[in-house]
């Protein structure tokens, strides 16, 4: 009985070291986020449904951001599920920032977004799909 309870303790701790160290590992990926996102932005002016197109390198996004005040390049990270992204628009000739904050899971994201010093608000994002092939003639 002694011998079976120090088998069970050396496996015990085996699968503790095993987890340890596999967990952490897991976290190191960054969610996928290359492809179009179709935003619903809630602003204080009123909603928004802007679309970006992402390009991810890694931990590093680049893409495009089109909106109700144009288009504009964009440039962010990823980190795990966190994603964060910045644009600058530019409504009646002034320069805005936009700062989005927010955590992707699988093929939708939520977070917030900072427009300058005009106030904040909250965005959802889901990815596009991706049109069905076209049948063969």
């Amino acid at each position: 009985m002694e011998r079976a309870l120090k088998l069970l303790v050396i496996f015990a701790g085996f699968l503790a070291a095993t987890f340890v160290m596999v967990v952490p590992a897991a976290g190191v990926y960054a969610a996928n986020v290359t492809g179009e996102w179709n935003l619903t932005v809630e602003s204080p002016n009123g909603t928004g449904t802007p679309t970006v197109t992402f390009k991810q390198d890694g931990e590093t996004l680049t893409g495009t951001y089109k909106g109700r005040f144009g288009e504009a390049p964009l440039k962010g990270t990823v980190k795990g599920n966190e994603i964060k992204f910045t644009l600058t628009i530019s409504p009646q000739g002034q320069d805005i920032q936009l700062d989005y904050a927010g955590t992707v899971d699988g093929d939708t994201m939520k977070g917030k977004v900072k427009f300058g010093d005009l106030g904040e608000g909250n965005f959802t994002g889901k990815k596009a799909t991706a049109p069905a092939p076209k049948p063969a003639s």
